[in-house]
C-alpha cells in the first residue's frame, strides 16, 4: 500500500524535528518526505516531490503565509493541509480555512490534536475523487498577483517575479490570470502601465519619453506602440485631447 508523503514547513527547527521524531507516522500510513524552514524552499520542495500532506506554519518572518497557502492549494488541489501556528487571530484562521486547510492548530498543540488532524487528512485522501481547482484559492492568488503588478509596474517585472511572489509556477499563474481576468500577464502589465501613463500625461511639464520610462518601458518606441495599441491614439494625441 502506497504511503502518504508528508512535508513539514516551519521556521522553528525544533518544531520540525519534534514532529518528525515524535509523531508515529507509520500508524497513519505516512512518511516524512521532506522538511523546510521557510515558504520559498518549502514551495520548491512541494513542487519537487508533490506530497499528499503538508503541515506548515503560515506566520514565518518575511513570508506571506496566506498567499503561500492559497498558491499551494490552487496549484495542488489534492494536497491536504494542516496549519500549525502561534498566530492567534480569528480572522486569519477563518481565511486559512476558507482557502481549504483541513485543520488550524495553535501552538503548542497537543499530540491528540495532531493525530486527529492526520486521521482527518488521510481519510480525505483515501475517500475522495481527485479535487478540482478551488475557486477561493484561484481568485485569491489572481487578486494578489494583480495587486503586486499594480504596485510594481514601474519596475522590470517578469511573470516569474510575480509567480514567485504568489508561490505558484509561471504556468499556473498564467492560467489563473487568463481564467479570472481574461488577460495574459503581459496584457495585465501593459494595461496597468498605460493607465498610469495616461494620468502622468496630464502634467504638461513631463516629456512623453520620460513618462514611458517612469511607467516601466526602457524603450520609448515600444512605449509609443503599446500606448497607441491600447488607446487608439498616440501619447501626444492623447495629451492634446486633454
Amino acid at each position: 500500500m502506497k504511503k502518504y508523503r508528508v512535508v513539514i514547513i516551519d521556521d522553528e527547527q525544533i518544531i520540525v524535528e519534534g514532529l518528525r521524531k515524535v509523531v508515529k507516522w507509520a500508524d497513519f500510513n505516512c512518511e516524512v518526505a521532506g522538511t523546510a524552514n521557510n515558504a520559498r524552499t518549502g514551495t520548491a520542495l512541494i513542487r519537487e516531490i508533490e506530497p499528499d500532506i503538508l503541515i506548515t506554519d503560515i506566520c514565518m518572518p518575511g513570508q506571506d503565509g496566506l498567499t503561500m497557502l492559497a498558491g499551494l492549494r490552487s496549484e495542488f488541489p489534492d494536497l491536504q493541509v494542516t496549519v500549525l501556528t502561534g498566530y492567534r487571530d480569528f480572522a486569519y484562521a477563518q481565511e486559512a480555512i476558507r482557502l481549504g486547510v483541513t485543520r488550524f492548530l495553535l501552538k503548542p498543540s497537543r499530540m491528540a490534536e495532531i493525530n486527529e488532524a492526520l486521521t482527518a487528512m488521510t481519510a480525505k485522501l483515501g475517500n475522495k475523487e481527485p479535487a478540482h481547482e478551488d475557486q477561493n484559492t484561484g481568485s485569491f492568488i489572481c487578486n494578489q498577483a494583480v495587486a503586486y503588478i499594480e504596485e510594481h509596474y514601474a519596475e522590470k517585472l517578469t511573470l516569474q517575479d510575480v509567480a514567485d511572489r504568489c508561490y505558484v509556477s509561471q504556468w499556473h499563474l498564467s492560467k489563473l490570470l487568463n481564467k479570472y481576468t481574461g488577460q495574459s500577464f503581459l496584457d495585465t502589465l501593459n494595461r496597468t502601465r498605460i493607465e498610469a501613463a495616461k494620468e502622468l500625461l496630464r502634467d504638461p511639464k513631463l516629456k512623453v519619453g520620460d513618462i514611458g520610462l517612469m511607467v516601466g518601458y526602457a524603450d520609448t518606441a515600444h512605449f509609443s506602440r503599446i500606448f497607441k495599441k491600447l488607446t487608439g491614439v498616440s501619447a501626444n494625441e492623447y495629451r492634446n485631447r486633454l
